[in-house]
């Protein structure tokens, strides 16, 4: 059986894990030491407090509300092109923040497509910038994702209590109300709590859509202490402020069910007996097909003006790309690298259980945070700015970890439980074992979590926006850039270059993993 191997392996991913806690604990006592009590923040860091707790809990709720009627279409339906749907509902996890907000930007902005139509009819327009852009750009991130978790616990529901409500005669409200609904109070608090951490957490959003004394978040606050003012002090007390926020959060979401993950059956419909009227049948294709608007049009405004003018592209433009594409090489071969050996210490002798837990504490991390704790501790050594893409890469990958080892743990224990007992009778050990046996087995999630990595890391905009000079831009910051000098065409060509160095990207080290 598992947990009987203790080689150069398992050791080695207990020293991993031990650094992971060094390098995420380091930097957030920096900040906590640098900070000199909270008598330091003005009016306005509270007030940054508030926006940030209000709009994080209105983006989680909006996204929740609009998920159910679509998940609950997918549940109950099957159609051609159901699948590509589906993994529709993923491509904004992997999807550059920046980009999303161009392309909202492109539809909501002032000469948007929206604005457009309003202007035809007499409305006054509307304004993307402040709450309610922050808002909608959260809503387009989170709603797939809750609309995917949601699936998940609706295809979970058993099917003998479908076949039992189906002979009894139950309608399809009947239905929802004593076997849906009950489903929904199980999984929709802790989906709620999870989108309400990421919420708090952004920064590209805020930066590019909020900004003003009533749409700064603590991330834009930590940003405009570190960046324009360079008031240290204050940015740790934010920072410290931020960790509080963030730790109390994910405590909060460990403490509610979730669903299992993305797993199999999502491209899967039960038959459904309660949904077969004309009028229940509009209702769905209604909600599946302006979820697909939403999620749709504004990257094909985008996308499609940015080929016109891929070719003109200053030469900085593909400078920051190929910055870009070393932090995302980086960054997924060592998230990677970590993620297996500290899934080949978690099946080792003794109680490892703790290995998981650090590696995924990270998901309550703000990435500013982190990097204003790193400034801190570069300073009295080197030139922090000096440091901007080695420690963008860093930062990416601690926040990375967490994913990769929920793709490869499952994969690792499910590996000893079929060959651990072979591998000892064979005397398979050590490296012989991770050589012989694992690797070509864990080929396919250790993909996965590399594509996911470099995917991520590419199209970041974080700690490089507090580190980086003219000439260490990545591809995300120039985006930004350009946008704030409203070359508009310039920036739809780089957000069309950025989706396909990031998309390439999780593609190649996702096939790559699949054909191995």
């Amino acid at each position: 059986m598992g947990g009987r191997r203790d080689g150069p392996g398992a050791r080695i991913g207990r020293a991993a894990a031990i650094l992971v806690a060094v390098a995420l604990v380091l930097p957030l006592v920096a900040v906590a030491w640098r900070a000199e009590g909270w008598g330091g923040l003005a009016g306005s860091d509270w007030a940054a407090l508030r926006f940030t707790l209000w709009q994080a809990a209105l983006s989680a709720a909006l996204s929740v509300l609009l998920a159910i009627p679509v998940a609950r279409a997918l549940a109950r339906r099957t159609f051609p092109g159901r699948g590509v749907v589906v993994l529709l509902l993923g491509a904004p996890f992997i999807l550059p923040v920046i980009v999303a907000v161009l392309g909202l930007v492109a539809m909501f902005g002032r000469s948007g497509v929206v604005n457009t139509a309003l202007g035809w009819i007499g409305v006054a327009p509307v304004s993307i910038y402040g709450w309610q852009g922050v808002i909608l750009a959260h809503v387009f991130f989170n709603m797939p994702l809750a609309t995917r978790l949601i699936l998940q616990a609706w295809l979970g529901v058993p099917g003998e209590r479908l076949r039992l409500a189906a002979s009894l005669g139950f309608t399809a409200r009947d239905t929802f109300r004593l076997l849906e609904l009950p489903m929904l109070r199980a999984v929709v608090p802790g989906i709620f709590v999870v989108i309400f951490l990421i919420c708090t957490t952004s920064f590209a959003v805020a930066l590019a859509l909020g900004g003003g004394p009533r749409s700064t978040t603590v991330e834009l606050a930590i940003y405009q202490a570190f960046r324009f003012d360079f008031d240290l002090s204050r940015a740790a007390l934010l920072g410290a402020m931020q960790m509080a926020l963030g730790g109390a959060a994910a405590f909060l979401s460990l403490r509610l069910a979730l669903p299992s993950g993305f797993g199999a059956g999502l491209d899967r419909a039960v038959p459904r007996w309660d949904s077969a009227g004309p009028a229940l049948r509009m209702q769905d294709a209604v909600a599946i097909l302006l979820a697909c608007t939403f999620l749709l049009l504004p990257m094909i405004l985008v996308l499609g003006d940015g080929i016109r003018h891929l070719i003109d592209l200053p030469v900085s433009v593909w400078t920051a790309a190929g910055r870009s594409l070393g932090i995302a090489l980086s960054a997924a071969l060592l998230t990677t690298a970590l993620a297996m050996a500290m899934a080949v210490a978690t099946i080792a002798r003794g109680r490892n259980g703790w290995i998981e837990v650090v590696g995924t504490l990270s998901i309550a991390a703000s990435p500013l945070v982190l990097g204003t704790g790193l400034y801190i501790l570069l300073l009295p050594v080197v030139n922090p700015i000096a440091m901007a893409l080695p420690v963008t890469a860093f930062v990416n990958v601690i926040l990375a970890l967490p994913f990769a080892l929920r793709a490869l743990i499952p994969a690792m224990r499910n590996l000893d439980r079929d060959y651990g007992r072979l591998s000892a009778s064979l005397g398979l050990s050590g490296w012989s074992w991770l050589r012989l046996v694992a690797l070509p087995r864990l080929r396919r999630p250790a993909g996965f979590a590399a594509g996911l990595t470099a995917a991520l890391a590419a199209g970041d905009l974080g700690v490089i926006a507090l580190f980086a000079s003219p000439d260490q831009a990545t591809l995300p910051l120039v985006l930004y850039q350009l946008m704030g000098a409203y070359r508009m065409e310039d920036a739809r060509a780089a957000a069309l270059l950025l989706v396909v160095l990031s998309l390439g990207l999780f593609w190649l080290f996702e096939r790559g993993g699949r054909r191995a």
